[in-house]
């Protein structure tokens, strides 16, 4: 089957233990290029790819020096399109949600649920209720001293704070003013796009900031290293409040 081309990216780096970020890019249209981030979380040698986005030669070459590409997680509906590619490639498990219908392959190996089994040790999934499609966050209970915890999102929380890795100017211009500003954030359009029952989507919020963890990282922006849970607590005061 044909795969859609890589797109400019970074290597792989690190941002906490056995936790890896690649900044790469889509292109909605022939003059946008926006941010665009895979999260690699390693285990016992085992890679699994969140959020994944296809990189070149160098970077596949760089990606196989971290461990054996085993595991490939779709944590967002719109985040879909670099699967195949990796699935294919690698020979690997592909975990979802049920019931997204914007991408439909490859097909689900390991269903995600909430509390369910998840492809590395020491986590926890948690899953959005009110939603068209189904989407979740990943906690990552890898304690430090810097963190007490990582929290892995998709397109329900963002971080600009540091920037728009991979970002073209007339992007960098553009996303400001449709919502996506310097700092962490429940994106506007997620929620005019995404949710069925905005009284509901708060509670899930509300859910979500009872978990211990200081550090984000989501498949857009940059990674927040410290203070995210504050970071996340305003962006849901600033938008419900």
């Amino acid at each position: 089957m044909g795969y859609p081309n890589a797109l400019p990216h970074d290597l792989p780096k690190p941002i906490a233990s056995d936790v890896f970020v690649v900044h790469g890019c889509v292109k909605p249209n022939a003059v946008v290029r926006f941010t665009r981030n895979m999260t690699i979380v390693r285990d016992n040698g085992q890679l699994t790819l969140i959020n994944p986005v296809r990189m070149d030669e160098a970077g596949l070459k760089a990606l196989e020096q971290l461990g054996n590409v085993a595991h490939v997680l779709r944590l967002g509906p719109a985040h879909g399109m670099d699967d195949p590619f990796y699935v294919d490639r690698y020979n690997a498990e592909f975990w979802s949600f049920e019931g997204g219908t914007t991408y439909t392959q490859p097909n689900i190996t390991k269903v995600l649920t909430e509390g369910g089994p998840l492809p590395f040790s020491n986590a926890q999934l948690f899953a959005f209720k009110h939603t068209h499609e189904p989407e979740g966050a990943i906690l990552l209970e890898r304690t430090s001293e810097r963190s007490q915890g990582l929290l892995l999102t998709c397109d329900a929380v963002q971080s600009y704070r540091d920037g728009y890795p991979q970002t073209n100017w007339l992007a960098r211009r553009l996303l400001p003013k449709i919502g996506f500003i310097p700092e962490t954030l429940i994106a506007k359009m997620w929620l005019k796009h995404a949710v069925t029952n905005q009284q509901g989507i708060q509670v899930e919020f509300k859910r979500l900031l009872t978990f211990d963890f200081d550090q984000l990282i989501s498949a857009h922006g940059t990674f927040v290293e410290q203070g995210a849970h504050e970071e996340v607590k305003r962006a849901f005061d600033n938008k419900f409040s």
